[in-house]
Formats: structure tokens, C-alpha cells, sequence
């Protein structure tokens, strides 16, 4: 545990020292991945910015998306809040915090029925016209 702590902390402090020296591209629309554990369904989640999202009993608040420039080493990340909404109960808060597409296992949400994580940032009009609506 000790181990995966300090993991993140240098992930965040190289996250944070590569934007200090660059500008990070921010978009409009994180592009998440959903595994029901239950079922073994995997879905694409388009989220845009400042949006709730629902995914099973979870709501999903993405505040910010970012990625390097292409010049820079690739990483993607993005800041979520995430929420379980049951029928008669209180919501309960998950998770509030950034995930990394390139170490999903870093800043997991840990939930028994639901994983999340990113994949990468878009802009709204180029997530909503995918000619597949799937990932590559």
C-alpha cells in the first residue's frame, strides 16, 4: 500500500512538474470505460465537463479533462467525482479525484459491482460524431 501511496504521489508531482513547463490541452469531454462486474458488460461512457453521467447506480461528474501536448510524453487525466445514487437512501460519495489513463489501477474507484476509468479527452463535437460510437 505503501508503495502504490508514493507511486502516486510521483505521478501527480510529474503530472503537475510536465504542466508547469507546457500548456495541457483541456477538453470539453472525457471519454470513460465502465465494467459491470456482475454482468462482465464493458460500455463507453461519453461525459462531458460539468455533466452528471449515470452508469448502474453510480452518477459520474467529470471536472476537468486534460492531455499533454503531442510533443510532450503522453498522459491523460481527469478529475471525477463520483457518486452511488440508491432508490430511498442518502447519495454516498465514491470517489472524488484524478484518474490517469495511462495507470488506471493508480487512482482506482474502488466499488464491488462498478470499476471506471479513463480513456482519453475529446472535444463535444468530435466525440458526438464517431462514426463507429465506439473506442478503438
Amino acid at each position: 500500500m505503501r508503495r502504490v501511496c508514493g507511486l502516486t504521489v510521483a505521478l501527480l508531482a510529474g503530472w503537475t512538474a510536465g504542466s508547469a513547463q507546457a500548456n495541457d490541452l483541456v477538453f470539453d469531454t472525457a471519454i470513460l470505460q465502465g465494467l459491470d462486474k456482475v454482468t462482465g458488460r464493458v460500455v463507453s461512457i461519453e461525459a462531458p465537463v460539468g455533466s452528471s453521467v449515470h452508469f448502474g447506480t453510480l452518477e459520474i461528474i467529470v471536472r476537468t479533462c486534460r492531455k499533454r501536448p503531442p510533443e510532450e510524453n503522453p498522459e491523460t487525466a481527469a478529475f471525477l467525482d463520483v457518486w452511488e445514487i440508491k432508490t430511498g437512501e442518502a447519495a454516498a460519495s465514491l470517489f472524488r479525484g484524478w484518474m490517469f489513463a495511462s495507470s488506471p489501477a493508480l487512482s482506482a474507484l474502488e466499488h464491488a459491482v462498478y470499476d471506471i476509468w479513463v480513456v482519453d479527452c475529446e472535444e463535444e463535437s468530435k466525440a458526438k460524431t464517431s462514426p463507429s460510437g465506439k473506442l478503438p
